[in-house]
Parts: structure tokens; C-alpha cells; sequence
């Protein structure tokens, strides 16, 4: 048993910087969206696919570890803990980005983008003054905030995604002839 949760912290700590590599990879695109909107449908689709990503490095841990067979709490606790190895990676980028390199970049672009919205849409000035508020705010948050903004969003998420993805990567050991001859 101990064998078995050195092995999946191990393997947790694995995949969960490939997953965090995947993640600083994708946030890349968010900057760089403002100016390709291409790369924010990209961002999207990519977003979407972390869970099967997941999904996949549950079942190589799965098969090398387990041989084929994982109860749910295992996978679950495996996925969460990789999320986490993840969050944690890609936090250090979003600090590293936000404090050195942003420089106010990303909510100058949002919002620039809204008022946008605000011209083009007349009727709009309850919304305008309660996003104006929030815009505010995001403008006053500092580096580590921001950070910590995103580390909590990703842990919040990524506890829901793990129960949907260690129930589809849980799977039974399978009955032998000695298993029914020995009952």
C-alpha cells in the first residue's frame, strides 16, 4: 500500500507538470488573443481538452501502475493531486507573467473591449456602472492577487473535474477462475 502512494504522488507530480506545461502553454494565448482572436477560440478549445488530457494520464497510471484496474477513490485522489501539481506550475508563470511582464496589458485590453460594447449597445448604463465597479477593482489587484485569483479558480475547478474524470478512468480488477475458486 505505501509502494502504491509513493507511486501515485510520483506519477501525480509527472503528469501533473505536463499538465502544467500544457496549461502555461495555453495562457500564453490569452495575450496574444487580444490581438489574433483566432488564438482565443484556440484557448477555448484547448481548455476543453484538459480533462481528456487527464483522462489519458489517469489511464497510463492506471495501466502502469495498477494493471489496468484503479478504484475511484485512487483515480480520484490521482487526478486531484495532478490537478494540483499543475495549478501550482502554472501559478508561478501567472506571477512571473503578471508582476514582470503584463504591465496592466491584459484588463486595459478587456477593458477597452467593453467599452466597446458600451458604444455599440445602447440602454446599458446599469451594467455599465456594475462592470465599470468590477473593471476598477481588477485594475487595483496586484500581481499576487491576481495569482492567487487563478490558483483558486483552478483548484476550485479542477476538484469538480477530478470526481467526473476518476469515475470514467476507474475500472475493476477483473474476476480470475482463482478468484472464483477460491471463494
Amino acid at each position: 500500500m505505501t509502494d502504491n502512494r509513493a507511486l501515485l504522488k510520483k506519477y501525480a507530480m509527472q503528469f501533473g507538470t505536463y499538465m502544467g506545461i500544457f496549461w502555461t502553454l495555453k495562457f500564453i494565448l490569452i495575450p496574444l488573443g487580444f490581438k489574433i482572436e483566432f488564438l482565443f477560440l484556440l484557448y477555448f478549445c484547448l481548455t476543453c481538452a484538459v480533462p481528456i488530457i487527464g483522462y489519458f494520464y489517469l489511464k497510463a497510471f492506471r495501466d502502469r501502475v495498477f494493471g489496468g484496474a484503479i478504484s475511484f477513490g485512487q483515480a480520484c485522489l490521482f487526478t486531484l493531486m495532478m490537478y494540483m501539481f499543475a495549478s501550482l506550475l502554472a501559478s508561478v508563470i501567472h506571477y512571473v507573467y503578471f508582476a514582470f511582464i503584463d504591465g496592466g496589458f491584459i484588463i486595459n485590453e478587456y477593458t477597452r473591449m467593453v467599452q466597446e460594447v458600451f458604444n455599440t449597445t445602447p440602454g446599458m448604463d446599469e451594467q455599465k456602472e456594475a462592470i465599470e465597479l468590477v473593471l476598477d477593482e481588477a485594475k487595483s489587484m496586484t500581481a499576487i492577487d491576481i495569482t492567487l485569483q487563478y490558483l483558486s479558480l483552478d483548484i476550485i475547478f479542477c476538484s469538480i473535474l477530478s470526481i467526473p474524470t476518476a469515475l470514467i478512468g476507474m475500472r475493476k480488477r477483473k474476476a480470475t477462475t482463482n478468484d472464483v475458486v477460491n471463494q
